[in-house]
C-alpha cells in the first residue's frame, strides 16, 4: 500500500539521517537532498517526512551557507505542500526552529498569521520560538506581547523564555537589564541553570567583553554546575563572528574534552569556514592531533582531510590553501596535504584550482603523475571537449608530465573520431608527436570466460553413509554451486537423483524442502524430486497385539516392543509402561530403557530411574544415554538431594563423551536454579563446579546466576556480593550484580556499595561502573544521584544498555523511573532522543495514560525530536483509545494493531513452517505490526538454511527498518556470508563480514573460507588482504589457516597473470621455514589443484620450476610432493611420472604419501591405475588402496607382471592374502609371516 511505501521510505531516510547526525552532529546536502527527492517521487509524502526533512535545513548542514540553507527549507516546504503534505504545529514550530539557527530576519506577526490562515493553533514551543526571534533582533517590547498571549493562556514561562529576554536586552545594549534576568527567575521560582548562563555569555561574546566571560565561567564552576564542551563552542563562534578571535584561546582552556569534542568540533569548524572565518576553524583544529592520538598511531593518521575539502569547496584562494598545507605538514598532522587538496579539487571539478595545486606541488619537489589529470580528462571526455582535453594535455606538458598509453587510450583518443585529428590538434597545440609518444593501442580490451567448478561424484557416498548424510551431501553440493554452475551440470544432478530412486534412499523432509528451495531459486524446476519421509505410528492397543502375535510366533519382538514402550510413555502411563517392560525384560531393547527413564524422571520417580540406568548398563555397558535423559536424572536427583549420584551422572556425561549443545547449557541453568531457589547452597555450589570442572559447559553470566540468586533468597547480601566478585575472578563473569547494587542502596550499606563500585570500576571500567550504579539508583528512586552519575564528563549513550532499563521499566510498569531516565539522559552524548522518547510513549500506551503521553509529544517538539513512524502511531493510538484529538496527520489504517498476533511470535516462527512464517510476516507488515527481535532472527536464519536468500535479505530489510540496532547473529550472519558468495555478491558478503568482526562476534570458519576462495578466483587481492586483516584476531580461535590467505594471495596474483609475483609472494615461505623446523610446513595443494582444474598451464609450469627449484637448491620437497600427488589426483600419470623422474626424493615423503593414500582408499579404482605406473617401489601403497577387493588386486597382479615390475615380499604378502581368504590357490610362494607383521 501507499502508506506502507511511506512508513519504509521514512523509516530508511530517517535511519540514515539518524545515523549520519549521530555518528558526526551533521548532515551533507547531498543525502538531504537525495531523500528529498525520494520521497517526492512517490508523490504521497507524509507530514512526519516533512517534519523529518525541514528539521534537517538548519544546524546540521554546517558546509551549507546560512541563506542557502533557509531556501532548502523554503523549497521543501512549498513542493511537499503541493504534493499534499498537511502541516500541523510541530511543522511551522520545525520551520521556527531552521529560522532561527540560520539567523534568517523574518516578521513574527505574518508568521502566526500564516498559522491562523492555514487553521493550525500555536502552542507553547511556537511562542517560545516567537519571543527567541523578536529578542535576536533586539525587539524587547515583540517579545513582551508574545509573552502577554502566553500568560493569558495559562502556559507555562519556561527557562527558554528567559534565556531568549537575556538576548534580547544585550542585543539592545543593555547588559544591565540582561543580567537582572536571571533575579527575575529567582523570583519566580525557577533557578537559571547553563542555557540561561549560555545566553549570558554569548552576549558579552558579542561584545568581546573576556572579563564578564570568565567571571561567569568561574562563577558557574563555583556554583558545581558546568557547561559542557558544545556550549562553550558557541562562545568561540560568537567571538569569532564578532570580530574577536584573540579570545578564543581563552575559551578553549576551560574545554573539557568530552567524548563528542570531536564531532562538535569538526562542525565548528565547518561552520566558521562556511562564513569565511577559516583562521579560526584553524585555531580550533589544531587542537585535534593531541585527542586523536590518544586512540591512533601518530604515524597511520593524517589530519585534516575534512578541514582541506571544505576549504576547497568554499574556494578559499591558493595561497590560504598553501598556508595551511605547510602548518600541517611542519606539524605532522598530515603526511602529504598538498596531494590530498589536489585530490580534493579534482573530485570538486575545479580544474584552475587542480592545475595550479600541481604547479605548486612541481615547484615543491613533489612528484606528478599521469593519473592526477584523469579527473580533468574525464569531465571532458563525458562533454566531448575537444579544446578542454587538449588544454589539460597541453598543462601536462608545461609540467613536464608525459601522458602515458593507459592515459591516452582511456581518456583522450576516444574524443576524436580518428587519430589523425587528434595528432593535427595536438601538434598545432603542444608539440610535435613522435611515434614513441603515441604508441599504436588498442581502445578496447575484453576479456571473459566462464569457470565452472567440477561437481565431486556421489555415487560412492551413498554406499557407506545414512540417508540423512547423503541428503545433507547434496544440499550442501548443490548450495556450494553458483546459478550457471548448475544449470551446466544439470545432467549430472538429474542422474544423481535417479540413483537415489534406484537405491530407495528417501531424503527427510527438511533437507528435501532445503534442496527444493535451492534449485527453485535456481530456475531448474525439473530436477525437483518428491521425497518425502514417511513415518507411519500404530496406536497402543494395535501395538499390543502385534507384540502378542510376534511373540506367539517366536518372532523378534525388540522393534515392536520398544514402540509400545515409548507410546505408552507418550501417554504417560508410566505404571503400564514399567508393568510391560517387567513382563518382556529379556527382549528390551537400549531405546524402551531411555524411554522409560526419562518417564520416570517427568513423574519424580527416582528411585526406579536409577534402576533401569543400571539395568541397561548390565546389559552393555558401554550404551550411553542422550543428552536429555542424563540432564533429567541430574535434575531429579538434585531435587530429592542425591547429589553424589547427580555428580556422578555428570562424570558419566563426560565419560562417555555426551554431546553437549546450546540447550543443554540451558538445562544446566534450571537445574542450578531450581536449586537456588530450594536454598540449597552446597547443591548449587557443587553441580556447578562440577559441570565447569568436567568440561560440559563454559562459564556464563546465565550459569552463573544461580550461585548468587541462593544468597538473595535468604537476604544474605554481602555473601551475594563475595560471589559475584568471586565468579569474576574465576570465570570472567558478573551476574546478578543491578539486583545487589539495587539491595545495598535500599539497605543503605555505603561501605559495601562502595566496595562494589571500585571493584566494577577496577575490573571493568569506570564507563560501565557508571552506568550500573545510575541504574541502580534510578531503580531504587535516588534521582538526585543518578542525575549526578550522568552527568560524568565523558560519559556516553550505550544503546543496548538504555535498552535493556527502559524495557525493565516498562516491564514493571515503572513510569516515574522511565521518565526520569529519558528526562536525565537528554545531554549524553549519541544518545538517541526518539529511542528513548518512544520507550517513554509505549509505556503510556501498556498502561493507558493519555495525559502522559501528550505532555511527552510537547517535550519532543521542545527538544526538536523527530518521531518514527511507529512512535507517531503509538501516540496516536495512545490519544484516540482515550477520545483525544490527535494533533497530528495520521493514516487511520496505520493504527491497526493485530493483538492476537502479540505474544512471543519468535516461538511460533520456530515451529512453523518458514513459507508460512514468512507470509505471516509479510502480512503483519501491511497492518505495521512489529514482533521482537528474536521473531525476525529466528525467521532469517530458518530461510538461510532452506536457501531463500531472497527472502531472508527482505525479513532482514524489515527488521533494520523498524528495529534500531538490529543485527543476525553468528551462524544466521555466516550463512548469509556463505549464501552471498555462492551468489557472486562478494561486496555484499564483505560488508557482512565487516560487519559481525565489529560487532565482536565470531563467523564460522567455513564462511571466511568461502569468501577468501572466490575473491582469489576474481584476482581481488585487496579486498583478500582486508579480509585477512578483519579477522587476524579470530583466526587462531576459529581455525583459520594462515595457508588460507598465502595460497589464495598466489591464486589472486595467477588469475591476474602475474605469475612472477605468485612466485616471489610463496616462494620465500618455504625457504624461511627451513630455519624454524618447528614451524608448520606449508602445504600448496590448494594452490596446485586449482590451477589444473583451470588448466592454467603457463601458471603451472611457473609453479613447477619453483617446486623443482626448491628442492634442488634447498632440500624442500613439499611443494613437489604436493604438485606430484595433485597430479596423480587429476589422472594426469605422464606429468606425475616425469616430476618423480626429476625429483627422486618425493618417493621419501612416505608421511605425505600415507596421509593421500589413506585419504583416497574412499575412492576405489581411481588412483590405483595411476601409482602403479609411476614407481615400483608404490606397491605397498597400492595394495593398500585395494581394500579388499580382491578382484582389483588379481587384475593389478597381472599388470604388475605383464610390465616386468619387481614385486617385493609385502606386495605379494597382502596379495596372498587375499587370495587365501576368498579359498583360491596362491600361483607364487608366499613370503613368511614376519615380514608381513613388520
Amino acid at each position: 500500500s501507499i502508506q506502507n511505501k511511506q512508513a519504509q521510505n521514512f523509516d530508511w531516510a530517517l535511519n540514515k539521517l539518524d545515523s549520519s547526525v549521530r555518528r558526526t552532529g551533521r548532515i551533507t546536502r547531498a543525502l538531504l537532498l537525495r531523500i528529498f527527492h525520494d520521497m517526492c517521487r512517490t508523490g504521497y509524502p507524509s507530514s512526519n517526512q516533512a517534519l523529518l526533512l525541514l528539521r534537517s535545513c538548519g544546524s546540521l548542514l554546517p558546509e551549507v551557507p546560512l541563506c542557502e540553507r533557509t531556501e532548502l527549507a523554503h523549497m521543501i516546504w512549498g513542493k511537499l505542500q503541493d504534493l499534499g503534505a498537511v502541516y500541523d504545529a510541530s511543522h511551522y514550530n520545525a520551520l521556527l526552529k531552521v529560522y532561527l539557527q540560520n539567523e534568517h530576519k523574518f516578521s513574527p506577526t505574518e508568521f502566526l498569521s500564516k498559522m491562523e490562515e492555514a487553521n493550525v493553533q500555536p502552542n507553547r514551543v511556537t511562542y517560545q520560538r516567537l519571543i527567541a526571534a523578536y529578542c535576536n533582533e533586539g525587539d524587547i517590547e515583540g517579545a513582551s506581547k508574545i509573552l502577554g498571549f502566553m500568560k493569558m493562556k495559562e502556559l507555562p514561562i519556561t527557562e527558554a523564555v528567559f534565556s531568549s529576554l537575556v538576548t534580547g536586552h544585550a542585543r539592545t545594549g543593555d547588559m544591565e537589564n540582561a543580567e537582572n534576568i536571571l533575579s527575575v527567575m529567582r523570583d519566580a521560582g525557577i533557578e537559571p541553570g547553563p542555557d540561561t548562563y549560555l545566553a549570558l555569555l554569548n552576549a558579552y561574546a558579542e561584545k568581546g567583553d573576556i572579563n564578564n566571560i570568565k567571571q561567569i565561567l568561574e562563577k558557574v564552576e563555583k556554583m558545581e554546575g558546568n557547561f559542557m564542551d558544545r556550549d562553550l563552542m558557541q562562545v568561540i563562534f560568537s567571538l569569532a563572528k564578532a570580530g574577536y578571535p584573540q579570545y578564543v584561546q581563552d575559551i578553549m582552556s576551560h574545554m573539557r574534552y568530552e567524548r563528542g569534542y570531536i564531532p562538535d568540533a569538526m562542525n565548528l569548524t565547518l561552520n566558521l569556514i562556511t562564513q569565511g572565518l577559516e583562521d579560526t576553524a584553524f585555531q580550533i583544529f589544531k587542537s585535534f592531533p593531541s585527542l586523536l592520538s590518544e586512540n591512533h598511531s601518530e604515524s597511520s593518521m593524517d589530519y585534516g582531510n575534512f578541514f582541506l575539502r571544505h576549504c576547497v569547496t568554499t574556494d578559499k584562494p591558493l595561497s590560504k590553501l598553501k598556508q595551511f598545507c605547510d602548518e600541517l605538514k611542519e606539524a605532522n598532522m598530515h603526511s602529504s596535504p598538498l596531494q590530498f587538496t589536489l585530490y580534493c579539487a579534482l573530485e570538486s571539478k575545479k580544474a584552475d584550482l587542480a592545475i595550479n595545486l600541481m604547479k605548486t606541488m612541481k615547484e615543491e619537489g613533489l612528484p606528478l603523475r599521469p593519473h592526477y589529470c584523469w579527473p580533468l580528462l574525464v569531465g571532458y571526455q563525458k562533454e566531448k571537449n575537444v579544446q578542454g582535453t587538449i588544454g589539460v594535455l597541453k598543462a601536462m606538458h608545461e609540467l613536464g608530465v608525459e601522458p602515458d598509453v593507459e592515459t591516452y587510450t582511456n581518456y583522450v583518443l576516444t574524443n576524436f573520431d580518428d587519430i589523425q585529428t587528434f595528432r593535427a590538434l595536438l601538434r598545432i597545440s603542444i608539440f610535435t608527436v613522435s611515434s614513441p609518444r603515441m604508441p599504436s593501442v588498442n581502445l578496447f580490451h575484453f576479456k571473459g570466460g566462464l569457470i565452472l567448478v567440477s561437481v565431486i561424484l556421489v555415487e560412492c557416498f551413498l554406499l557407506f553413509f545414512s540417508t540423512e548424510a547423503v541428503g545433507y551431501f547434496l544440499y550442501n553440493l548443490i548450495d556450494s554451486m553458483s546459478d550457471s554452475e548448475v544449470q551446466a551440470k544439470e545432467e549430472h544432478l538429474r542422474q544423481y537423483f535417479h540413483q537415489l530412486k534406484k537405491m530407495n534412499v528417501v531424503i527427510p523432509t527438511n533437507i528435501y524442502r532445503g534442496i527444493h528451495n535451492l534449485l527453485d531459486i535456481y530456475h531448474v524446476p525439473e530436477l525437483i524430486k518428491v521425497c518425502g519421509y514417511i513415518n507411519t505410528e500404530l496406536g497402543v492397543s494395535a501395538l499390543e497385539e502385534e507384540l502378542e502375535k510376534l511373540k506367539a510366533e517366536k518372532q523378534p519382538i525388540g522393534n515392536v516392543l520398544k514402540q509400545l514402550i515409548v507410546a505408552l510413555c507418550a501417554e504417560e502411563n508410566m505404571q503400564k509402561a514399567l508393568e510391560v517392560k517387567a513382563k518382556y525384560e529379556p527382549d528390551m531393547v537400549v531405546g524402551g530403557y531411555a524411554a522409560l527413564i526419562n518417564l520416570c524422571c517427568r513423574h519424580d520417580n527416582v528411585e526406579d530411574a536409577m534402576n533401569l540406568k543400571e539395568e541397561v548398563f548390565r546389559k552393555d555397558s558401554s550404551v550411553a544415554l542422550d543428552t536429555n535423559k542424563y540432564l533429567a536424572l541430574v535434575q531429579v536427583l538434585g531435587k530429592h538431594g542425591r547429589l553424589e549420584d547427580a555428580i556422578n551422572i555428570l562424570k558419566e556425561m563426560k565419560e562417555k563423551d555426551i554431546p553437549i549443545k546450546d540447550t543443554t547449557v540451558t538445562f544446566f541453568f534450571h537445574i542450578l536454579n531450581a536449586a537456588a531457589m530450594r536454598g540449597g547452597v552446597e547443591t548449587v555450589n557443587r553441580l556447578h563446579e562440577s559441570i565447569l570442572m568436567l568440561g560440559l559447559a563454559k562459564p556464563s553470566t546465565n550459569l552463573c546466576s544461580p550461585l548468587i540468586t541462593v544468597h538473595l533468597e535468604k537476604d544474605d547480601v554481602p555473601a551475594a556480593l563475595e560471589a559475584t566478585i568471586d565468579c569474576y575472578k574465576k570465570y570472567g563473569t558478573i551476574p546478578r550484580l543491578h539486583d545487589i547494587l539495587c539491595r545495598l542502596i535500599e539497605q543503605g550499606n555505603t561501605d559495601l556499595l562502595q566496595k562494589a563500585m571500585d571493584f566494577m570500576s577496577q575490573e571493568r571500567g569506570e564507563m560501565t561502573m557508571l552506568y550500573d550504579i545510575f541504574f541502580a539508583f534510578l531503580n531504587t528512586g535516588k534521582y538526585k544521584e543518578a542525575k549526578k552519575i550522568i552527568e560524568t564528563p565523558g560519559l556516553r549513550a550505550r544503546p543496548a544498555r538504555l535498552q535493556w532499563f527502559a524495557e525493565k521499566c516498562i516491564a514493571a510498569n515503572q513510569m516515574e523511573t522511565l521518565e526520569n531516565m529519558v528526562e536525565m539522559t537528554q545531554k549524553l552524548f549519541e544518545c538517541d532522543r526518539e529511542q528513548m522518547y518512544y520507550y517513554l510513549l509505549k509505556l503510556c500506551k501498556i498502561s493507558n495514560d493519555w495525559q502522559k503521553a501528550d505532555a511527552t509529544w510537547t517535550k519532543m517538539q521542545e527538544e526538536n525530536v523527530i518521531p518514527r513512524e511507529r512512535t507517531l502511531r503509538l501516540l496516536a493510538d495512545t490519544l484516540k483509545n482515550n477520545g483525544q484529538e490527535v494533533p497530528f496527520d495520521v493514516d487511520v489504517n496505520a493504527l491497526l494493531y493485530a493483538t492476537s498476533m502479540q505474544c512471543d511470535i519468535a516461538i511460533v516462527f520456530f515451529f512453523i513452517l518458514c513459507v508460512e512464517a514468512y507470509n505471516i510476516l509479510l502480512e503483519a507488515q501491511k497492518k505495521y505490526i512489529m514482533f521482537p527481535p528474536s521473531a525476525y532472527s529466528t525467521l532469517i536464519k530458518a530461510l538461510l538454511a532452506e536457501g531463500c536468500l531472497e527472502e531472508a535479505i527482505k525479513v532482514k530489510n524489515i527488521a533494520e527498518t523498524h528495529i534500531k540496532g538490529f543485527t543476525l547473529n553468528d551462524a544466521a550472519s555466516s550463512l548469509l556470508i556463505i549464501t552471498q558468495v555462492r551468489r557472486d555478491y562478494l561486496k555484499d558478503a564483505m560488508s557482512t563480514l565487516k560487519t559481525v568482526v565489529e560487532s565482536d562476534m565470531v563467523p564460522i570458519p567455513l564462511a571466511v573460507t568461502r569468501l577468501i576462495q572466490a575473491l582469489a578466483m576474481k584476482g581481488d587481492l585487496e579486498s583478500i588482504c582486508a579480509v585477512e586483516k578483519m579477522v587476524e584476531n579470530l583466526a587462531a580461535s576459529i581455525g583459520l589457516s594462515r595457508m588460507l590467505f598465502v595460497n589464495n594471495t598466489v591464486l589472486a596474483h595467477i588469475k591476474n597473470n602475474n605469475l612472477d609475483m605468485a612466485v616471489e609472494y610463496i616462494e620465500p615461505l618455504f625457504i624461511s621455514g627451513m630455519q624454524n623446523p618447528d614451524s608448520p610446513i606449508p602445504s600448496m595443494s590448494y594452490v596446485f589443484r586449482k590451477v589444473i582444474e583451470e588448466r592454467l598451464e603457463p601458471a603451472l609450469e611457473k609453479l613447477s620450476a619453483m617446486a623443482e627449484r626448491l628442492v634442488n637448491q634447498f632440500g624442500v620437497y613439499k611443494p613437489a610432493t604436493d604438485l606430484f600427488l595433485q597430479y596423480v589426483d587429476a589422472g594426469r600419470v605422464d606429468d606425475a611420472r616425469f616430476l618423480l623422474q626429476r625429483c627422486g626424493g618425493i618417493a621419501e615423503q612416505k608421511k605425505i604419501l600415507m596421509a593421500f593414500i589413506a585419504k583416497s582408499s574412499q575412492k576405489p579404482g581411481q588412483q590405483h591405475s595411476y601409482l602403479i605406473k609411476i614407481k615400483e617401489t608404490r606397491n605397498l601403497f597400492v595394495m593398500k588402496l585395494l581394500d579388499n577387493d580382491l578382484a582389483s588386486a588379481k587384475t593389478l597382479f597381472e599388470k604388475v607382471k605383464a610390465a616386468n615390475i619387481h614385486t617385493d615380499e609385502i606386495f605379494l604378502k597382502r596379495l596372498a592374502v587375499l587370495l587365501r581368504n576368498a579359498g583360491e590357490p596362491v600361483p607364487f610362494t608366499e613370503p613368511p609371516v614376519s615380514v608381513f607383521s613388520d
